[in-house]
């Protein structure tokens, strides 16, 4: 484990939900012990980035531009009530510092940080708090949305997300059914539409753009059930898993097609799954359609989606956009699910007007089945950081270990196991950043560390960058197809 301090902002938070299957708390293991357990893609390597007693039940993470490690800690999830205070926000750094908790944060299912800002969704509410003195505690807290149903649930409201055009993107599941501006009033949408789950259009979980403010909102897809996070990458294509009713193994990934209708119920009388799966049947289904009786799929007008995982219980997601990981997982999406204990990679191809995806683990919990990832996300240095949840079980609403004296969270973090870049991988990307200098982009002199030849010919590239600390300025082009 890394030496390390932790610091704890005046926030606070709850957890993904767990239904106890009765393993016994002696199955818990040490963090080397279950990073040792981890079977972890090949050309990759687990070390543990953080672990209990710094923080435990880690439910959603993010990570700053200088490196630090942000996670919403879930002690106070549903009936678990072990931390009267209000749950916490732990910032992972290398410096000293304490702080409060806040007793309105619990079950908080989001964490986003902007500079000195930090947005945590929190049903009822989605909080801003700003730290003006960069101490690591929050100084000024303001509502940005209010009335959120699905209070300590985990279908409301989930993470926000900052998209390339300088909005934000974020999401809520069907028990969230209405959003309010932070003075209670009802939120009409900028096509005109109340925001609310009542089929007028809109129906059940729905993903959300809108300014940093929270105005000019606007409702981009609709009819999901439990849509935990939405991943927007750096062409603004979003990118989401949604749960399945419990028992029907038919854990969906989506690619959100703007304006799309997803299935969840019927648009038009809003019956849910049961009732089109009794028709399906009556014409002679057999039980390999039910998952797609169960998202209506052959109904006219919805989105098809672009995997089904099977049983699980989905959770968070993100593009990966650098170039440390090997070849196969650049530009790809990577997911947690913590019901079978693994994180995955979707490796997408166009398909029409739209993709298809096939299945690669990323790191499975082997045989450590308290393994459950909770979220992942990309770190400056282009290495992968997931958090762990650890607990005997998931999904339910519940924990199943809820003794404070044995909750436990971990952060491990996923790079090469050989940090050498091979001399063809830089010409490629020499290659690549020409490719896409053509594009009549807006062009600035790469000052980030290059080649010797790439330095010393003073071209010029595309202004975007990743902050890898290597050039990544060509990180536009999310696959070279675009690029050409």
């Amino acid at each position: 484990m890394q030496s390390m301090k932790s610091r704890w902002l005046k926030l606070g938070l709850a957890a993904v939900g767990a239904m106890a299957v009765g393993l016994p708390a002696a199955a818990q293991r040490a963090p080397e012990e279950t990073r040792a357990a981890l079977r972890v893609a090949e050309g990759l390597e687990a070390t543990v980035f953080a672990a209990e007693p710094m923080f435990a039940n880690p439910c959603d993470m993010d990570v700053d531009a200088k490196g630090r490690v942000w996670v919403t800690e879930g002690w106070n999830y549903r009936a678990s009530k072990l931390r009267p205070e209000g749950d916490r926000v732990v910032i992972m750094e290398d410096t000293d510092g304490d702080g409060n908790a806040d007793p309105e944060i619990n079950s908080a299912l989001g964490i986003c940080v902007l500079g000195n800002r930090v947005i945590v969704s929190c049903a009822p509410n989605v909080f801003i708090f700003t730290d003006t003195d960069g101490d690591g505690k929050a100084d000024k807290k303001e509502v940005l949305f209010s009335g959120i149903k699905g209070v300590q649930h985990d279908h409301a409201v989930h993470t926000f997300n900052f998209g390339p055009d300088g909005k934000l993107y974020f999401n809520m599941g069907n028990a969230g059914e209405q959003l309010m501006d932070k003075d209670g009033k009802p939120i009409t949408d900028v096509y005109g539409n109340v925001v609310n789950i009542k089929g007028n259009p809109y129906r059940q979980g729905m993903v959300f753009r809108c300014n940093l403010d929270g105005s000019e909102l606007e409702t981009l897809a609709h009819n999901f059930r439990n849509n935990y996070e939405v991943a927007v990458d750096s062409f603004g294509t979003m990118w989401q898993s949604d749960n399945d009713d419990d028992g029907n193994r038919g854990v969906r990934i989506n690619y959100v097609m703007e304006f799309g209708n997803f299935g969840y119920t019927d648009e038009i009388t809003g019956a849910g799954w049961q009732d089109a799966w009794r028709k399906a049947q009556a014409r002679g289904a057999s039980e390999t359609e039910k998952v797609q009786s169960e998202w209506h799929q052959y109904d006219p007008g919805v989105v098809p989606d672009l995997l089904h995982t099977g049983a699980g219980s989905p959770t968070g997601i993100c593009v990966y956009e650098g170039k440390l990981l090997p070849k196969q997982f650049w530009n790809q999406v990577i997911h947690c699910d913590a019901g079978p204990n693994v994180v995955r990679a979707y490796p997408v191809q166009a398909d029409g007007a739209g993709y298809k995806a096939e299945i690669v683990d990323i790191v499975h919990g082997g045989s450590d089945k308290w393994f459950r990832p909770s979220d992942v996300c990309v770190a400056p240095d282009g290495s992968l950081m997931v958090a762990d949840w650890y607990d005997p079980a998931v999904g339910g609403h519940q924990t199943g270990d809820k003794n404070t004296a044995t909750i436990k969270g971990r952060v491990y973090r996923r790079s090469l196991t050989c940090r050498a870049r091979p001399a063809r991988a830089r010409r490629w990307r020499i290659r690549t950043m020409r490719r896409v200098t053509w594009r009549g982009q807006n062009y600035t002199t790469c000052r980030r560390r290059l080649s010797r030849s790439c330095r010393s010919s003073g071209r010029t590239w595309p202004s975007r960058g990743c902050g890898h600390g290597r050039c990544t300025c060509w990180r536009g082009s999310r696959d070279r197809r675009r690029s050409t």
